[in-house]
């Protein structure tokens, strides 16, 4: 079952004996933390660790006018990128050599693959992730909530577990990393 923002951040606020909200507009102080911390929370944990599920590919459209330096052509990155994970030319989406700069990325490619995190909707959080994001959730309202350090940093500690679990889960849904182009195999024949 999809969880929505509110029902998340209202797990949280129960795991911390706060009050639930119904609507980030009610007027509550558990409203108002929820509201502002949650969208960054959420965005900072998907951009933690290259998701299966919130990872795509998209083919960038190349800007007209270039970079000033270093590389000769400037692709418009994504809206919805939280984080480039890598860049490659033809079918393949990675190999190429790039920088970041602001929203573009710079690079001497005519053509550009970007792999990338993106910004998903809560319907496409599976459990494991949910679990995180309700736990991090709690040791961020903590602080503002209840005032107890104490709690917050157990908290924490918490939803760092969570996440260590969820990474786990996750790598296991994909085909392992090979090693490529490794200089002492290819010695060996």
């Amino acid at each position: 079952m999809a969880l929505s923002a509110i029902a998340l951040c209202s797990r949280a606020l129960l795991m911390i004996g706060a009050a639930s909200i119904s609507s980030f507009d009610e007027g509550t102080a558990e409203a108002e933390v929820a509201a502002n911390l949650y969208p960054s929370v959420r965005d900072a944990l998907l951009s933690t660790h290259p998701w299966n599920f919130a990872s795509r590919a998209q083919w960038l459209a190349r800007l007209a006018q270039g970079p000033q330096a270093d590389f000769q052509n400037a692709f418009s990155l994504p809206d919805d990128c939280l984080r480039v994970l890598a860049a490659g030319a033809g079918l393949r989406s990675s190999g190429l050599r790039y920088r970041i700069v602001g929203r573009q990325l710079h690079c001497d490619s005519d053509r550009v693959l970007l792999r990338y995190v993106e910004r998903v909707t809560e319907g496409m959080f599976p459990a494991f992730f949910d679990q995180v994001l309700i736990s991090r959730l709690a040791a961020e309202f903590c602080l503002p909530l209840t005032e107890s350090t104490t709690r917050a940093e157990f908290l924490y500690r918490l939803a760092e577990q969570e996440l260590r679990r969820a990474r786990l889960v996750d790598a296991q849904e994909q085909t392992p990393d090979a090693l490529e182009d490794f200089p002492l195999i290819d010695v060996r024949g």
